[in-house]
């Protein structure tokens, strides 16, 4: 497989796929510009070679048609900021042959966003997949990706896939595209091969024991990852609001707390599996209880399946951050995906703020850790402890898929896999 290291971009136009799906402030500001960061060594690498660079992305979700709101011409200035560079714009990303055609090596070229196109995401638009004729339209909008892919390739001598967020997705610029460039002109991003390597540390190079913490609200979203990691951990840290739906299987009084009624035979299950594999499975024993949604609301400490009526449990007591705690701070490779708590209350981070500072001693002591999905990666910024962990990772869905075994379609267009 090419590789951005071994390819020469002098006199070479590159199109990169990124993801600047960035938050914006009501002003069309950017609040947070990681995803950016993130791109320039790659970018940076391609005009320090002597090439000239096309840059797409999406950014929200404007459903295959033009809207304001989520152009990227909001963020050309912070672009051209951050590359040290002028970076121009065009503002149909389908009709950008001329301004492309004109690039001389050292210039930047930003398309307008992809997802104004419907035929980017491949979905028929206007149409209800219970529609007989929805199989006709997918078929039809296919063959339109197809095109598109096409022209955003007619652009470029070389395709860079640099999106890891979006890898998990068979778009036109994430996979499509692929198809029109031979295994020498297209690769892999700097961004993308850490975390493909990140990713290859936690499931294939395991050094143990391996802990991994998966929290968040519900477990119908994680059970594909505790599934596959079941195999693979030596400790299991399920925590959050899933808490309580194992609290409640188990037979506990969980008063108002979150919990999905239709998945407590499911947790028993899982409870059953970590004995039968030998998995040493940690469940939060008691919370913080509190008796109203909100950050100044009154709290006590009591057990997980014994919240009174009209009370709920908003983050992880000090029994179970202790039990936490000793399961990671030996660990020798750790995951971790989802906070402990309602994290957005800063009465209620204490839970997310142990995992985080048992990872950091853990990391200090030569754990490789792994950070994913979009609130851990929130709880470790909001504690400033992101420099504490080995891998921070800019995707969620995909980081999930890959962790779950899933083939991602980015990664296996450059690949040559199907």
């Amino acid at each position: 497989m090419m590789t951005i290291d071994k390819f020469n971009f002098a006199g070479k136009k590159a199109i990169v796929r990124v993801d600047f799906n960035v938050p914006l402030d009501e002003n069309g500001k950017i609040t947070d510009d990681t995803r950016i960061r993130g791109a320039l060594p790659t970018l940076k690498k391609i005009l320090a070679d002597g090439g000239a660079l096309i840059i797409m992305s999406h950014m929200g979700k404007p459903k295959g048609k033009v809207n304001a709101k989520y152009s990227l011409s909001q963020i050309v200035d912070a672009v051209s900021a951050a590359l040290g560079t002028p970076v121009q714009f065009a503002p149909d990303c389908a009709k950008a042959q001329d301004a492309a055609a004109a690039l001389k090596p050292g210039e930047v070229l930003l398309l307008e966003n992809l997802r104004f196109y419907p035929e980017e995401e491949g979905k028929p638009v206007g149409i209800e997949k219970d529609d007989p004729n929805y199989d006709a339209a997918k078929k039809e909008m296919k063959a339109r990706q197809k095109d598109f892919a096409k022209t955003l390739a007619s652009y470029a001598d070389c395709y860079v896939m640099d999106a890891f967020g979006t890898a998990h997705r068979k778009h036109a610029s994430t996979a499509v595209i692929a198809d029109y460039f031979d295994a020498d002109h297209k690769m892999l991003g700097y961004l993308m091969e850490k975390e493909v390597q990140a990713v290859d540390n936690v499931l294939k190079d395991i050094k143990r024991p391996f802990t991994a913490i998966m929290g968040g609200s519900k477990v119908s979203t994680k059970i594909g990852i505790i599934e596959n990691l079941m195999d693979k951990v030596d400790n299991l840290i399920l925590c959050g609001g899933m808490t309580f739906t194992f609290a409640k299987a188990q037979g506990g009084k969980i008063g108002k707390s979150i919990c999905e009624d239709d998945k407590l035979d499911l947790a028993l299950d899982i409870i059953k599996k970590a004995k039968e594999k030998g998995v040493n499975l940690v469940l939060g024993t008691d919370c913080i209880a509190a008796d109203d949604f909100k950050n100044d609301a009154n709290t006590k400490v009591c057990p997980a399946g014994n919240i009174p009526d009209g009370w709920e449990g908003l983050d992880a007591g000090p029994e179970s951050r202790k039990a936490f705690r000793e399961a990671i701070v030996n660990a020798k490779t750790i995951l971790w995906n989802g906070p402990a708590g309602v994290f957005e209350f800063d009465n209620f981070t204490g839970g997310s703020k142990a995992i985080a500072e048992a990872i950091a001693e853990a990391t200090k002591n030569g754990a490789f850790s792994l950070i994913g999905g979009g609130d851990s990666v929130a709880c470790i910024n909001k504690f400033g402890m992101a420099d504490q962990v080995s891998y921070i990772s800019t995707g969620g869905g995909a980081l999930l898929e890959a962790i779950e075994g899933k083939v991602l379609p980015g990664i296996a267009a450059i690949r040559g896999e199907e």
